[in-house]
């Protein structure tokens, strides 16, 4: 299920932009700022300084197992 992976950035403040956290149905191999920050929040020639800041995460869960958890939880 696509909805159970994503690619979460974490991107700090660079320059006069605020920071921000960016979250991307990708694969694992795409899991990096070039792929999942969009739109680029910075003008090509800072993009290579604003990816560095980045820290990008691939995540995985298991919706089944969260869905079956919850209704036992409220049974």
């Amino acid at each position: 299920n696509s909805e159970d992976v994503r690619c979460k950035c974490i991107c700090p403040p660079y320059k006069d932009h605020s920071g921000h956290i960016y979250n991307k149905n990708v694969s694992q191999k795409d899991c990096d700022c070039l792929h999942v920050v969009e739109p680029m929040p910075v003008p090509g020639p800072d993009v290579e300084a604003y990816c560095l800041r980045c820290e990008c995460k691939y995540e995985e869960r298991s919706s089944v197992t969260i869905k079956v958890y919850n209704v036992i939880l409220l049974a």
